[in-house]
């Protein structure tokens, strides 16, 4: 009699051993096909496929087609577009909400003054005719509207709200513009507070029927190649081109992930043939920025 417990017990053993076994190659596989179609994990080819897009090809942009006439009031799906690698420049659709954006025009009229650019010896503002637009600052933290835009800036740049300075917010009427330049600092003085500007975000609170494209003449890859080519100035054919749609919000970085300064981050404003261009700039610090 022992020696048939003994065998039923071996093969309770063996029983429970395969079922776990089973379990494990289940979940095992699911896990990799969530991760498969979560595009986290590649399966390899053995055709040796070519058409891989490479990093600086500009073809495999997406489109975003959906109509913003057609019912959405400018508050539709938020999703997040690669645009180039050289610089790191990520398109954010529909960041801000057609709300947000009026309410920060609203907000900047009565305090716009013609803009000035950073003096690199003095740190202070002065006027230049590379930049003829107008603008004012909403200082960090102002109210309910602006705490939480700026929360969600954070959360989709990583860069805690404290390195953030206050939100610039700019008026090109037609003609205007603001030659390409870099947001990164050459020298000592401007660094002082906060360290080096590592990241910009730049907000598009209007629509532009013509012109105004933020455009970086130094960016790596095929240009013409992007889907909205046909529709640019010849300003923004001058390199890789975004073209404002309100709600959108361009990020961009400064600085490479060693923290050297990246030099394709050149950019500007081309000059607004038709309409007018709202837009709000937020930058972000090394460090804690002490407003």
């Amino acid at each position: 009699m022992a020696k048939i417990r003994h065998s039923r017990l071996q093969s309770r053993k063996s029983t429970s051993s395969s079922t776990l076994i089973f379990t494990m190659l289940v979940f095992f596989f699911f896990v990799v096909v969530t991760l498969v179609t979560l595009g986290i994990l590649s399966v390899p080819s053995s055709s040796g496929d070519s058409s891989t897009p490479k990093a600086n090809d500009l073809s495999s942009i997406v489109r975003n087609s959906v109509d913003r006439n057609h019912g959405d009031e400018g508050n539709g799906e938020r999703w997040v577009e690669v645009i180039s690698w050289e610089p790191r420049a990520f398109v954010y659709h529909n960041f801000l909400t057609k709300e947000e954006c009026e309410y920060l025009v609203n907000l900047a009229k009565p305090h716009m003054k013609k803009s000035t650019v950073v003096d690199s010896e003095t740190g202070k503002s002065k006027d230049s005719r590379v930049r003829t637009s107008s603008g004012t600052f909403l200082a960090r933290g102002r109210d309910k509207v602006i705490r939480t835009i700026e929360k969600r800036i954070a959360d989709f740049t990583f860069i805690p709200v404290e390195h953030g300075e206050g939100l610039q917010i700019l008026h090109y009427e037609v003609g205007q513009k603001y030659e390409p330049h870099y947001d990164y600092f050459l020298d000592e003085f401007n660094t002082q507070n906060g360290g080096q500007r590592m990241a910009t975000l730049l907000m598009y609170l209007t629509d532009v029927e013509e012109g105004g494209e933020t455009v970086f003449p130094a960016a790596k890859g095929n240009i013409s190649s992007v889907p909205w080519w046909n529709e640019l100035s010849d300003c923004g054919k001058k390199g890789l081109s975004v073209k404002p749609k309100r709600g959108d919000a361009l990020l961009f970085w400064s600085m490479k992930p060693d923290s050297s300064l990246d030099p394709s981050s050149l950019h500007g404003g081309c000059p607004v043939i038709k309409g007018n261009k709202w837009s709000s700039t937020k930058w972000m610090r090394v460090n804690e920025y002490k407003a």
